[in-house]
């Protein structure tokens, strides 16, 4: 009887956690491909476009992890259609690693048209970019 108890007690445990458990529609990573490396503490920005007056605005903003990565942008409970915009402001990873670059910031520009989920990464060289819709 106390290892039903116990089993229900573990059960109940975990679907709460995983009940609570936010699930994002957006994600995004940087690549330095010139090191093969992930880019670590990197201001990203998230705008949305106001396809009335063609102004952004902005959505959130988040840095990088150390694995170059942002997993959890637009809640998925309130995500809306519409055309967005990231821009990765890459200058200062540049300027601490004394680095020359082309670039100051890269702004990418794309369409949500749907729930599912949405992945946009770069890679990234000093002097040249990439981007793709992952998943």
């Amino acid at each position: 009887m106390k290892k039903i108890i116990l089993c229900l007690l573990l059960s109940f445990s975990v679907s709460l956690v995983f009940a609570q458990t936010k699930v994002y529609q957006l994600s995004s990573h940087i690549l330095d491909v010139s090191t093969g490396l992930p880019v670590p503490n990197v201001t990203v920005k998230l705008l949305k476009l106001n396809e009335t007056d063609n102004k952004w605005t902005s959505i959130d903003q988040k840095i990088t992890d150390k694995n170059g990565r942002i997993m959890d942008f637009l809640d998925k409970a309130s995500a809306k259609k519409g055309i967005y915009k990231l821009t990765f402001l890459i200058e200062d990873y540049y300027k601490v690693n004394k680095i020359e670059t082309f670039y100051p910031f890269i702004e990418v520009v794309f369409q949500i048209k749907d729930d599912n989920h949405y992945h946009v990464p770069i890679t990234l060289s000093p002097f040249g970019y990439s981007t793709y819709r992952g998943n």
